[in-house]
């Protein structure tokens, strides 16, 4: 086998191997991870951390969670479900303005951050109240990783990590 045969071949079973690495984290942590060994190019890594949802007060909820993307090729959020509400939308906050987007960008080596006071997830129609102490299940639906299955805790209703 030639060097560049070898070396497709490699890259992929390395991008057949990411595809087919999405899990959740058995720990019950609300992180989740895309798992590939190295960095490759054209291939995002990504995984979920500090994610929460603050306890809803009405029948509309927020999550918030970080995706850090430590991959070689950029990817986006495209859409979450769940079966909390079949409303589910992702907004952008800017100059203290809500605005729906239809995806987010999670960069090659970089982070989306989702955090109150900014970009967030929103639930409408809530098909119960979840309370404090309980779990939401999510799927993030991502362009190239496909789907992320996550735990967001039920915080309490003024939760917010960066004032911990």
């Amino acid at each position: 086998m030639n060097r560049r045969a070898a070396l497709a071949l490699a890259l992929s079973l390395a991008a057949g191997s990411a595809l087919a690495g999405c899990s959740s984290d058995s720990s019950g942590s609300a992180s989740t991870s895309h798992s590939v060994s190295a960095s490759v190019p054209g291939v995002p890594k990504l995984k979920v951390s500090g994610a929460f949802m603050p306890q809803p007060v009405s029948d509309l909820a927020a999550g918030f969670l970080v995706v850090t993307n430590s991959g070689g090729a950029a990817d986006r959020l495209t859409s979450v479900t769940s079966d909390l509400s079949d409303s589910i939308t992702i907004h952008r906050t800017e100059n203290q303005r809500m605005t729906e987007v239809k995806s987010f960008a999670v960069p090659a080596g970089g982070t989306l951050d989702l955090r109150r006071g900014g970009s967030h997830i929103m639930f409408a129609k809530l098909t119960r109240r979840p309370e404090q102490g309980q779990k939401v299940s999510i799927e993030l639906h991502f362009e190239k990783t496909g789907l992320l299955k996550v735990e967001l805790p039920v915080k309490e209703t003024t939760y917010n990590p960066a004032q911990q």
